[in-house]
């Protein structure tokens, strides 16, 4: 795990102060997405305005059209998205194209402590001791969902032959899917099987528990390994015989339906899903019966957001953005927005007592977001997704051996990192 240095002292935060003044009449433009994450932190903005003298202006659209409308921007003389929202798929070409500034110094000027912030997350978006490309804002780590009532049923423990529990290994959790697809009349894993995004991260999750890795540790690709195909043939197990009917065309959205209608036994998910799907007014089938946990195996997918700020704005501009960022992933404005569902990226947020008091299952969470492994991160990555999700999606129907589907997907990844 990568170990990080943070300095701050009187003089940086005088400096800081002064530096901040400079920033009082800009007005912030932000291309978000329009999600909840982004609805809690607008709520939020009439505070910060009231405090710095700011103006802050959301653009919320859907993630399809957000890299696009960026890069336009990003590219011009000057950007008019002043302070950024940077998904971690494009943690690794926004850097590499050097359109973001290095945020290290600015953290390092201003005495911002970086402490507290989960290193998985740092690491996930690019951080590294010499440079900060990115702060972290909010994680989408997965873990995976089940059904606690259906274990605790004396009926299908007699039929299993041993006690029901979430088990400690990939291979166990299969078995135990199967079982429950079986023997309780509903789906044992609720599966996102759609070539790209929905299979490739989900996929992921198997292949890090499985003890697998898409790279080593000097970045040579790493994917083509006896664990790659054991991972590869677990899922495509789980999706003919534990999935639901359809799964090869399931996304997020088909498994969520599937899982708040009582049809499913559990869901390899983005941890913070529990409290949708905990909800006895939207899903009264599972309310009060389901439980969270880190995948089995220990490790899944980690994913996230970020802020950036844009090289190609007005240093007023660099300035505002930055006391934007501390102010937004400060811990006072991070417990806020945890205590209105939002997913950390520091663990005193985790461990305050408030947030825990009202989710207390966040105690969990942290267990999930820490443990997190992540896709490769580099220039190519979103291109990446359609090329293993095609192999993932070749063995999951038969087209293709889980051998040659692997010997493929880590071919597909060396060509692009080399590109």
């Amino acid at each position: 795990m990568t170990k990080y240095k943070y300095t701050g002292t009187l003089i940086a935060a005088l400096l800081a102060s002064t530096t901040i003044s400079h920033a009082e009449g800009v007005t912030l433009h932000a291309l978000m997405e329009d999600v909840p994450e982004t609805s809690i932190i607008e709520a939020l903005l009439p505070e910060f305005t009231k405090e710095t003298g700011i103006e802050v202006e959301f653009e919320k659209v859907g993630y399809g059209d957000m890299h696009d409308k960026l890069v336009a921007q990003l590219v011009s003389g000057e950007s008019y998205y002043n302070v950024l929202s940077v998904d971690f798929l494009w943690a690794g070409e926004f850097p590499a194209a050097g359109w973001l500034e290095d945020l290290r110094p600015y953290a390092e000027k201003t005495g911002f402590d970086l402490k507290p912030f989960i290193p998985s997350m740092l690491d996930l978006l690019g951080a590294t001791e010499e440079t900060m490309p990115i702060l972290p804002m909010y994680n989408y780590s997965m873990g995976v969902i089940y059904r606690t009532d259906l274990l605790a049923d004396e009926k299908l423990a007699k039929a299993y032959g041993k006690k029901l529990e979430m088990p400690g290994s990939l291979a166990e959790y299969v078995e135990l899917a199967k079982f429950m697809k079986g023997h309780a009349g509903v789906a044992g894993s609720a599966m996102q099987g759609q070539r790209g995004d929905p299979n490739s991260m989900e996929f992921s999750n198997y292949l890090f528990s499985a003890g697998g890795a898409y790279l080593d540790a000097e970045g040579k690709v790493a994917l083509n390994s006896d664990a790659g195909v054991a991972a590869l043939d677990l899922y495509v197990d789980a999706i003919k015989n534990a999935a639901q009917t359809g799964a090869l065309s399931a996304t997020l959205d088909d498994t969520m339906r599937l899982m708040c209608s009582g049809e499913a036994f559990s869901m390899v998910t983005y941890w913070w899903m529990l409290p949708q799907l905990d909800n006895a007014e939207t899903c009264p089938a599972v309310a009060g019966k389901l439980a969270l946990d880190v995948m089995p195996g220990g490790h899944g997918e980690s994913g996230g957001w970020g802020w950036g700020i844009p090289r190609n704005v007005s240093p007023e501009a660099k300035d505002a953005a930055w006391k934007f960022i501390t102010w937004v992933q400060g811990k006072k404005i991070a417990v806020k927005r945890a205590m209105e569902g939002h997913a950390p990226v520091r663990s005193d947020v985790f461990e305050d007592e408030g947030v825990l008091a009202k989710y207390p299952f966040y105690s969990k969470g942290l267990s999930v977001v820490a443990s997190g492994r992540s896709f490769p991160i580099f220039t190519y990555t979103a291109q990446y997704e359609d090329v293993l999700g095609t192999q993932v999606s070749l063995a999951a129907s038969g087209d293709a051996t889980t051998s040659d589907a692997i010997t493929a997907a880590a071919k597909g990844l060396d060509e692009l990192l080399a590109k």
